[in-house]
């Protein structure tokens, strides 16, 4: 089992910053491939970022491609999103996602795929 905490999240203008973190306890964050999702008021939950247990594949969605960036400090046990540029729109509840898993660049936007989660933390942008 791999227990998730993200904080991070708060209210920022439009062109602001925000970095979040997931913490992650139970088994080591160095097993698990990291993704970050997100659910706007009325929408289903999204994909935003993903990261190989490896730290050496990503890939991000394209509505914050150049934005966003997704890293991990294993030693930390932390996954981050750095958030710049923001906009309105990427308001959400953001959620950090893991699953355990062997392949080295294992990455994925499917929600599906992933076995733990995190409770989310508030991002709201306003313009």
């Amino acid at each position: 089992q791999v227990q998730l905490v993200e904080s991070g999240g708060g209210l920022v203008q439009a062109g602001g910053s925000l970095r979040l973190s997931c913490v992650a306890s139970g088994r080591p964050l160095s097993s698990n491939a990291m993704g970050w999702f997100r659910r706007a008021p009325g929408k289903e939950r999204e994909f935003v970022a993903t990261v190989s247990k490896s730290g050496d594949s990503a890939n991000y969605a394209d509505s914050v491609k150049g934005r966003f960036t997704i890293s991990r400090d294993n030693a930390k046990n932390t996954a981050y999103l750095q958030m710049d540029s923001l906009k309105p729109e990427d308001t959400a509840v953001y959620y950090c996602a893991a699953k355990t898993v062997i392949a080295t660049n294992w990455i994925s936007a499917s929600l599906i795929e992933y076995d733990y989660w995190g409770h989310g933390t508030q991002v709201t942008v306003s313009s």
